[in-house]
């Protein structure tokens, strides 16, 4: 039996099997591994490709947005050379955040999301940008650009997010979210993690 060349017949890892998109930085692929319905945190088993219980969520907080990665990319020394407060990268996949009007309740799908900006964030002396990109053709969202054209409140939301969503009640931690930026510079830190992943993991 043949099967079409766009066919997989094994599940494809979501880190390494699933492309980055032919429209890259503009528009990228995203596999969403959390939901703002989610009060545990998922994530990407890096071994198997399937997704795990990492923890409950620590606070009340719960993300405001689709959480997922962007494939084929690799936080190392090229994002680590764009974050002057790190001391290297997280060794991860880059972090995206993506914005849609109609809700979207599951976790573990693909969607192709449209670069508008990012939050430049260290964790431990760790570069760990959040890419911050809307649901492509989602026409809600159809006229938003940039980071600056969102409501304040969400971006208020996503900030204290990340600040507080490896916080453990009673304890000090070390993120720091230091600023939010414009699609110039997330797109060059999307290049950055993508050449990283290249050099790491091959073409």
């Amino acid at each position: 039996m043949q099967f079409p060349k766009s066919f997989y017949r094994w599940r494809p890892h979501p880190w390494h099997g699933l492309e980055i998109g032919s429209k890259m930085p503009d528009v990228v692929n995203a596999y969403i591994e959390m939901t703002p319905f989610d009060a545990v945190k998922y994530e990407v088993d890096k071994t198997t490709g399937y997704l795990r219980v990492d923890r409950p969520q620590l606070t009340s907080s719960m993300p405001p947005t689709l959480y997922g990665f962007i494939p084929r990319t690799y936080c190392g020394d090229r994002v680590k050379a764009l974050s002057s407060q790190s001391v290297k990268g997280d060794l991860d996949p880059l972090d995206i955040c993506v914005i849609t009007e109609r809700p979207i309740n599951r976790g573990e799908v693909i969607l192709r999301a449209r670069v508008i900006g990012g939050v430049q964030m260290v964790d431990n002396d760790e570069a760990d940008d959040k890419i911050i990109a809307v649901l492509h053709e989602d026409r809600f969202w159809a006229n938003t650009n940039h980071i600056d054209s969102v409501p304040a409140a969400l971006l208020d939301r996503l900030r204290h997010y990340f600040e507080t969503y490896k916080l453990v009640p009673g304890a000090t931690g070390n993120v720091k979210v230091l600023e939010l930026y414009g699609p110039e510079r997330a797109k060059a830190v999307i290049c950055a993690s993508h050449t990283d992943y290249e050099e790491t993991y091959g073409g």
